[in-house]
């Protein structure tokens, strides 16, 4: 449950989700510090720990995709960030712009959250408002050119 709820963040009262993408930046952080192999086996690895701990936290609650698991976010943050510059900035830009993409869930994203059941359909949701925020982060970013 604490790997879920994200350190136990997915209990706060208000805009839990929201926490979660935030706490992914401290991270983030971390993340890059590593070589791009490592990072990329990590990110693998919080996949894997993401879709696991959802779905067992999801049946111990007994509630499909209730709101105190965070780590479909903090996921789903961490994809959005990938090859962004390492600039405070841009981070938040990608914190504003994966959680429009997770609120609003666009085609396909509702029909993932509707009909995928499990950790996967926790986490698989999210992970594709990261990919389209990592799109349009990227696009912004070298339009504006940021230094990568």
């Amino acid at each position: 449950m604490a790997i879920a709820t994200g350190c136990f963040v997915g209990y706060l009262p208000i805009a839990p989700g929201t926490w979660g993408s935030a706490l992914a930046i401290p991270i983030h952080f971390l993340l890059i510090q590593l070589s791009a192999e490592h990072y990329f086996t990590a990110l693998g690895i919080i996949f894997v720990i993401s879709v696991v701990t959802a779905g067992s936290a999801e049946k111990i609650i007994d509630r499909k995709d209730p709101g105190v698991i965070v780590i479909d976010e903090i996921i789903g943050m961490l994809i959005t960030l990938i090859g962004a510059p390492n600039n405070i900035f841009v981070w938040i830009l990608g914190f504003l712009i994966f959680r429009f993409f997770d609120i609003l869930k666009p085609f396909p994203i509702r029909l993932i959250d509707r009909r995928v059941n499990g950790g996967i359909g926790i986490v698989m949701d999210d992970v594709l408002a990261g990919i389209y925020s990592l799109i349009i982060l990227q696009i912004i970013c070298r339009f504006f050119s940021f230094d990568f």
